[in-house]
């Protein structure tokens, strides 16, 4: 069962050799580690050039934004699994992949798993931030300012052939509407594995200012509404503020 990990790189020369680095280490080796990047001019390409080895596609070329590069991405993976990992972030240990191939494995018409993901400090990444448990799919919890961390997302290819890939209608939530999309809409047999998968460092273009945060939740709310799903707005920022407070009080047991 071979996975596809597709990373997406933009002027990321301090931070991408870590990502590269933790895919790598993973002890699950049938892996493809595709990498698109926007044509960076930091020496971003000068470090993706010297893992050239480890890489089995380098793209480097304009884009319009994140999402059409990562759906470049998947129109080049051809690994059954397909997951995404950001520049600036990396996996937990080195069984995250293992981990992965056997929740598939244990369960043949299993789409989609998903895990949990800690925020760590941008500077020094042993210092945890927030840490974002999540939990099992019920639906309707995307109408509540639930989601899973994307990074942590993987699905099988065959999903999105069948139900597409990021909408650029979308240009900060894109990933949010396509697992609203694939777990509200399309009702993908989805499983939620109750441990960290990766690390993120804060800075992300999400998180960046409150402006980006705002234009996020808007778009999510357009996609309900696009979806047909419930979205009270009321309901949807008071659950989504109570969530993220949680993220910055709980800490991870092991």
């Amino acid at each position: 069962m071979k996975i596809s990990i597709i990373t997406v790189t933009y002027n990321c020369a301090t931070v991408v050799e870590n990502c590269l680095a933790s895919v790598a280490e993973q002890l699950y080796k049938d892996v493809e580690h595709i990498i698109v990047d926007g044509a960076s001019a930091d020496g971003t390409l000068e470090v993706l050039q010297a893992h050239r080895p480890q890489l089995a596609i380098l793209v480097s070329e304009p884009d319009a934004g994140i999402y059409d590069a990562m759906n470049k991405g998947l129109a080049l993976a051809s690994g059954d699994i397909v997951g995404f990992l950001n520049a600036d972030d990396y996996y937990a240990h080195h069984r995250v992949l293992q981990n992965v191939a056997q929740s598939f494995a244990d369960d043949h018409k299993l789409d989609a798993c998903y895990s949990d993901l800690m925020y760590v400090d941008q500077s020094d990444a042993s210092k945890i931030v927030r840490y974002w448990q999540s939990n099992s799919f019920v639906p309707n919890s995307f109408s509540r300012g639930w989601c899973p961390p994307h990074p942590t997302f993987f699905a099988r290819r065959d999903v999105y052939q069948c139900f597409g890939g990021f909408d650029l209608a979308y240009r900060i939530a894109a990933d949010i509407e396509l697992m609203a999309r694939f777990l509200e809409v399309r009702k993908i047999n989805v499983k939620y594995i109750p441990e960290v998968w990766v690390k993120m460092r804060m800075g992300g273009t999400t998180n960046k200012n409150l402006r980006n945060v705002w234009v996020q939740n808007q778009e999510v709310l357009r996609a309900l509404k696009r979806h047909g799903l419930t979205e009270n707005a009321l309901r949807f920022f008071a659950h989504k503020i109570w969530l993220r407070t949680l993220q910055y009080v709980r800490r991870p047991t092991e």
